[in-house]
């Protein structure tokens, strides 16, 4: 399941629409206004295989890894952000909901940093 946080414009998850990719906003559906980042953690858990896509780089800690979800931070102009999404889900090491699970990463034009459940170190991968 596709999250998009409170951070993410309107316009972009309407993109995501367009493109048949299936998200929801995590305010509108899942908690209120102004839920402060560490009350958002216990609601990813009650999810099944969410991943949350927001602006917000507070999320991009290698502490809030966990097997049953991924948190990615969007480090890219608001406007793109649909795009970067899609191109995320598309790459090879994150196609699928299996392969993201346990990931903490930070997109940005260059590529993707990220840190995953079972590895040491901070992790890279370039877009395709």
């Amino acid at each position: 399941m596709i999250l998009l946080d409170e951070n993410i414009r309107q316009d972009q998850g309407n993109q995501l629409r367009k493109w048949r990719i299936r998200s929801r906003f995590l305010v509108q559906e899942f908690v209120p206004p102004g839920t402060q980042d560490v009350n958002i953690i216990p609601v990813l858990h009650r999810l099944k295989q969410p991943i949350l896509f927001t602006h917000d780089r507070d999320f991009f800690k290698r502490n809030l890894i966990h097997p049953a979800y991924t948190l990615v931070w969007l480090d890219v102009f608001d406007g793109e952000a649909a795009r970067f999404i899609r191109a995320f889900c598309k790459h090879s090491l994150f196609k699928t909901s299996a392969k993201r699970m346990g990931i903490v990463a930070r997109l940005h034009p260059h590529g993707i940093d990220y840190w995953q459940k079972d590895q040491s170190g901070l992790q890279r991968a370039v877009w395709t």
